[in-house]
């Protein structure tokens, strides 16, 4: 079964979270082209979850819940994205099917391969330089990506769209990002420039 995997992830956090402006910002990154939407709340209740869900899956954009495998079908998203220390890949297959997306977080090559001998369709590779999502975590640098193959790699951490070429030309199949593109003057073009990069391969 082939699933198709979207070259950019937006992934939300509290701070996201509490932007005014979400849907409107969602809606401009969804119309970037082939953009992932990320579900991500943290320490927060299923209807907040779900609630956030439905909001981005409006956009028409793939949506991916974080963490949350038991909400996954009840808000209609693609599939989810597992914490390091989440569920194992095999398990949350088991339970969504073979159609389902299923990505994992890692944070060395090493759980990375790892993550994709599992089954893995992805992996967030992180962070590549330093990150204020991650502080005091040391940063793995570009030449960690194409030492995480045959990973298929969405490289994050402290990504912006200068850097998007970088991550690229190291083997990076995607990237990921959360205030870069949340947070950017425009979601619309951050989004636009970082997926030109993999366009050109």
């Amino acid at each position: 079964m082939t699933r198709t995997i979207p070259r950019l992830h937006a992934v939300t956090n509290h701070d996201i979270l509490a932007l005014p402006d979400l849907k409107a910002r969602a809606a401009a990154l969804a119309g970037a082209g082939a953009v992932a939407l990320h579900a991500r709340a943290g320490a927060v209740d299923a209807a907040r979850v779900i609630e956030l869900a439905r909001l981005l899956g409006e956009t028409g954009a793939t949506l991916l819940v974080n963490d949350r495998v038991d909400l996954v079908q009840e808000v209609g998203a693609a599939g989810v994205h597992l914490p390091s220390a989440g569920l194992p890949v095999e398990a949350a297959r088991l339970l969504l099917g073979p159609d389902a997306i299923v990505g994992c977080s890692t944070h060395s090559p090493e759980e990375a391969r790892a993550a994709h001998a599992a089954g893995a369709d992805y992996v967030f590779l992180g962070p590549i330089w330093e990150t204020a999502s991650h502080p005091g975590r040391p940063p793995l640098g570009p030449d960690s990506i194409a030492a995480a193959q045959p990973a298929t790699v969405m490289a994050i951490g402290g990504v912006t769209p200068r850097r998007a070429a970088v991550c690229r030309d190291a083997g990076a199949y995607g990237v990921a990002a959360i205030a870069a593109l949340w947070l950017a003057d425009d979601p619309g073009s951050a989004a636009s420039e970082m997926l030109l990069c993999f366009s050109q391969q």
